[in-house]
């Protein structure tokens, strides 16, 4: 018989001596099992739609064609917003009754008229320069039309022709020299050509001054009835005057009575004195 002594071994562990426990050794804790597949790392919680949402514009990303189109769409927009606006702006005549609004466009179409109808004497003028036998007569005559033209315009030379008279009658001197400047504007835009006021004539550098009642046209004084003789086409004068807003209905508000008179023959003959220039001369140009 052997003296030899086997050492037993753990089953299913070859040649690895068994530890031997102590009867009431609790037993060592064991790790929590993980789900199959699970890695060690801890997996991110899964994002909702609105932080997807805010994390996809923010920061944000633009191109350069981006920015492009958004100032050329902010350039658009603001042409638009101008161009709406000044459309809408424009009331002045909005509450103007039908047949005032037919009057006024008449009234443009007669401007319009007139200066269509210059130009056409204009034309002709110069067809006759570059087509007659003997310029330089037909030069002449033109000169000398020319020359009585400004003479009218300078108030030199009397003139007649058609137009109105305007009356202006002031019970109660409440008509201030502003309004009779007024009232020359008003015939001016319309096409008047020659304008005395009482026995003043008026030309381009005439001024009003002085207080109603006591009105000065170029330093000299005239009362009223103001005596208004124009020199122009009647059916344009009466309508400028009479016009909504315009210089008869500012009269009427101050207690004075307007009237407009058309005729056939308007003499203008209150003259000036002509004035030598001390500095200008002619030029050959």
């Amino acid at each position: 018989m052997s003296n030899e002594e086997h050492t037993p071994s753990t089953p299913g562990t070859p040649g690895t001596p068994d530890t031997a426990k102590a009867p009431g050794t609790p037993d060592a804790p064991r790790e929590p099992q993980r789900p199959r597949g699970a890695t060690a790392a801890a997996q991110p919680a899964e994002m909702t739609g609105r932080q997807r949402l805010v994390a996809g514009l923010w920061p944000p990303r633009v191109t350069r064609a981006q920015l492009v189109v958004a100032l050329l769409l902010f350039g658009l927009g603001l042409g638009l917003a101008i161009q709406v606006r000044s459309t809408g702006d424009d009331g002045t005549l909005r509450g103007a009754r039908q047949e005032d609004l037919v009057r006024i466009l008449a009234e443009l179409d007669d401007r319009s008229q007139r200066l269509e109808d210059e130009k056409t004497r204009l034309d002709a003028q110069r067809r006759e320069l570059e087509n007659s036998s003997n310029q330089a007569e037909e030069a002449r005559k033109q000169t000398q039309e020319r020359e009585r033209q400004l003479g009218v315009l300078a108030g030199t030379v009397a003139a007649e022709g058609p137009g109105i008279t305007f009356t202006i009658e002031d019970p109660l001197t409440a008509v201030e020299p502003d309004k009779l400047l007024d009232t020359i504007q008003e015939l001016r835009a319309a096409g008047a050509e020659a304008i005395q006021v009482n026995d003043v004539r008026v030309v381009a550098d005439s001024y009003f001054s002085g207080e109603a009642g006591a009105v000065e046209v170029d330093g000299r004084k005239i009362s009223a009835p103001y005596r208004f003789q124009v020199i122009g086409k009647p059916q344009d004068l009466e309508p400028a005057l009479n016009i909504p807003g315009g210089i008869v209905q500012t009269l009427e508000k101050e207690q004075a009575t307007a009237t407009v008179t058309r005729s056939e023959k308007i003499v203008v003959d209150a003259l000036r004195p002509a004035e030598r220039p001390d500095y200008a001369r002619s030029s050959p140009q």
